[in-house]
């Protein structure tokens, strides 16, 4: 096998295009703003974070040959992301996605992923090919999955020999696809990393909080569940009990990429010897800095 990276950071890597203007928004609005587009992707997000944090954490995704993924695939690496393992496919475009947010949120927001989606399980191929791993061998380190995987392949993940003894992370991509993370709930397999919305989703329900939310999902099924609910309190959950605490806060500027920047923050704080209150609270800190502006996206 090849050197071990600290992580696995499999799912979206593509180009976020992101317009924001400090006004208030609705649907028609015509405002001034700035439009940026800045290496993304679930995956991404979280690989770039954790970077920050001194990991050196690998990718496994589809990015084109197309100039796009060229250009993407060079940024990751100046950020500090292992590309080594990207499939890079020759028929496939570079992924990208599209958000809008005004003074009062995110207004609209449009992934497409459907390269990642058509290239299937090709992306984990060194997970069993032996360069990263085999079913015989499996993979024994960290893994942060997103939700833009097919769910019929995150169902194969869930009973994939290859992931047995991985520490599995998972977060949906959005609300949207919150449901393909069905297979981890049904199976009692790793920790759910989901917001109130997603975790009504999971449910069938609607919550009033992040605890609640949490102990419903737990109920269901999942290993662990950790919830967040924007500025309100946020929660996780195991069978041994609860532990929930609110944000600081911030005055946000943003909110496209926060989830990702709490996600990667609470495994760092884990893989650091963290309890489950200390990391909470280390990874609520940094999606607050996050949002306010104080860390570069």
């Amino acid at each position: 096998m090849t050197d071990t990276p600290d992580i696995l950071c499999i799912g979206s890597v593509l180009w976020d295009v992101i317009g924001r203007s400090a006004s208030h928004m609705r649907q028609g609005s015509d405002v001034p703003g700035r439009i940026t587009r800045l290496p993304g992707g679930v995956a991404l997000n979280i690989a770039m974070t954790l970077a920050r944090f001194g990991l050196r954490p690998a990718l496994l995704s589809a990015v084109g040959q197309d100039p796009e993924g060229h250009e993407l695939a060079e940024a990751c690496e100046k950020l500090g992301c292992d590309t080594r393992f990207l499939y890079r496919s020759e028929d496939l475009p570079t992924d990208r996605y599209m958000a809008v947010e005004g003074a009062n949120g995110l207004i609209a927001a449009i992934a497409d992923a459907h390269s990642l989606e058509r290239a299937g399980s090709r992306i984990l191929r060194p997970l069993s090919d032996g360069t990263l791993g085999t079913p015989q061998t499996p993979f024994t380190g960290s893994v942060a999955l997103d939700g833009n995987l097919k769910e019929t392949l995150l169902d194969e993940i869930v009973r994939d020999a290859a992931f047995a003894k991985a520490d599995m992370r998972i977060a949906p991509a959005s609300p949207g696809k919150a449901e393909r993370l069905m297979p981890f709930l049904r199976a009692g397999r790793g920790v759910l990393y989901v917001n109130l919305e997603e975790a009504g989703l999971l449910c069938q329900d609607s919550f009033k909080s992040a605890p609640e939310a949490a102990a419903k999902l737990i109920e269901r099924g999942a290993a662990r569940a950790v919830v967040t609910n924007g500025g309100d309190a946020a929660c996780d959950a195991t069978a041994d009990g609860l532990v929930a605490e609110r944000p600081p806060e911030v005055l946000v500027t943003r909110v496209t990429g926060a989830g990702d920047t709490f996600m990667a923050a609470h495994i760092v704080a884990e893989l650091r010897g963290a309890a489950r209150a200390e990391a909470l609270s280390l990874a609520l800190d940094a999606a607050a800095a996050y949002v306010s502006g104080d860390i570069a996206s």
